[in-house]
């Protein structure tokens, strides 16, 4: 009989695993957020999705670095420095060649950022983040192996949200971030720029990545994409953000359908207030 109940048992346990073990996902869902604030006021002009929610900053941290670099004496101007590429950056091969600050930001170029962080070094790229308020602020890297220094922004550490993210560039925009004019306007003269519908322009800077799974592995299936910046017309201007984080591969960046929805949009939300 004691036999019976734990052959019974055992069938049972093995059943249940067989069941738990087959079963689908529950889905995730994705992350959805455009905010939009008024630069001059900071007042929310527009909201909606899951704004507080960070993830990593990719490539839309070429913004704050922009402003550390010329702050530093680093960069330059529009043109300089440009430097050339060397091997051990590695890279597809679009990137294996010389870039300046504007080709820096347009072609969205990792060697060239994690180059101005090097030059910046440890303790004053650290100094920055803190006096930035940038994000969760963590620089330490570790994720994935990264290293805080040239890597904490790519799918490591340093988080931030889009609410974060108009935040930081309004304080930028009404130069309140500790930073000369000379870096400010530098900053704002390499960012790309976009003509939308209405007379608007738009100042942005996308970034593209993805979310980790639970074995701290980039997970193809949860890429993310940004879109921030502000957007001029005549005397206004808006600061905004757009987060896509999707429950599906996509095979081309999620930040140009990013940026190119925010584009369409951001006239029509506007005109619509």
């Amino acid at each position: 009989m004691v036999f019976y109940r734990r052959a019974l048992l055992a069938s049972a346990v093995s059943l249940f695993v067989s069941i738990y073990a087959t079963a689908p996902a529950l889905a995730v869902d994705p992350i959805r957020c455009t905010v939009m604030i008024d630069e001059e006021s900071g007042e929310p002009l527009h909201r909606e999705g899951s704004c507080d929610e960070r993830v990593y900053p990719m490539s839309t941290f070429k913004l704050p670095l922009a402003m550390m670099g010329y702050d530093a004496g680093i960069l330059t101007d529009e043109k300089t420095p440009r430097w050339e590429y060397r091997k051990e950056f590695g890279g597809p091969k679009r990137v294996q060649k010389a870039f300046d600050p504007t080709g820096w930001e347009k072609e969205s170029i990792v060697w060239y950022s994690q180059e101005i962080a090097r030059r910046l070094g440890e303790g004053k790229f650290g100094d920055y983040i803190q006096r930035f308020d940038y994000g969760n602020r963590d620089v330490s890297g570790g994720p994935g192996n990264t290293d805080g220094l040239t890597e904490s922004w790519l799918m490591s550490s340093l988080t931030i949200s889009a609410d974060d993210q108009v935040q930081f560039l309004r304080r930028f925009l009404t130069g309140r971030l500790s930073i000369s004019d000379h870096a400010v306007e530098m900053t704002k003269s390499i960012v790309p720029r976009f003509e939308a519908a209405d007379g608007w322009v738009i100042h942005g800077k996308t970034g593209s990545g993805r979310l980790r799974d639970e074995n701290g592995k980039p997970a193809k299936d949860r890429p993310l994409g940004w879109f921030v910046g502000w957007a001029e017309k005549n005397d206004r201007r808006v600061v905004f953000a757009r987060l896509y984080v999707s429950n599906r591969a996509y095979d081309e960046p999620l930040s140009f359908e990013t940026r190119d929805s925010l584009i369409a949009d951001l006239p029509k939300i506007l005109a619509g207030l």
